[in-house]
């Protein structure tokens, strides 16, 4: 299903006649990561995510607002749900909690899992733009719920 198809679906489902907006973007950097990752958001033990500041600074992007939908997509480009930014906030990248780290609901769920792959993530994600990763680098961390499943 088309992004724009499975929001059409949730407004008139929902009866939402406010004039709301969605993003559409895959998680990860690769078709794999994007599969499982989508994966997770729908089973619901994925309920949360975060991002390289730098980048939307670079990018001239707005960071995530609370109250935000998006749709997440597979590595079809196929829409398999809409979730909505419940939380969202600034931290250094050697700070994110032990909480946070189980809310991404990736590997073992622990802190040290996640501090291993988003090193490797960021690394390879900010060499794209000549940049190095720093322990203290700002990470946008995000909190959503699904609010809508394909």
């Amino acid at each position: 299903m088309k992004d724009i198809e499975l929001w059409n679906e949730f407004v008139t489902k929902n009866n939402i006649v406010e004039n709301k907006t969605f993003s559409s973007w895959q998680f990860g950097i690769s078709d794999v990561q994007a599969d499982e990752l989508s994966t997770l958001v729908v089973s619901g033990k994925k309920t949360a995510t975060a991002s390289a500041h730098i980048l939307y600074e670079l990018e001239g992007e707005e960071i995530p607002k609370e109250g935000e939908y998006s749709i997440i997509l597979n590595s079809k480009n196929e829409a398999v749900c809409i979730i909505q930014t419940s939380k969202v906030y600034i931290t250094q990248f050697n700070k994110v909690s032990e909480n946070h780290a189980y809310k991404e609901g990736e590997g073992d769920r622990s802190l040290r899992y996640w501090q291993k792959v988003h090193e490797e993530f960021f690394k390879k994600e900010l060499s794209e733009t000549g940049l190095e990763f720093e322990t203290n680098m700002n990470v946008v961390c995000e909190e959503f719920e699904v609010v809508y499943k394909s």
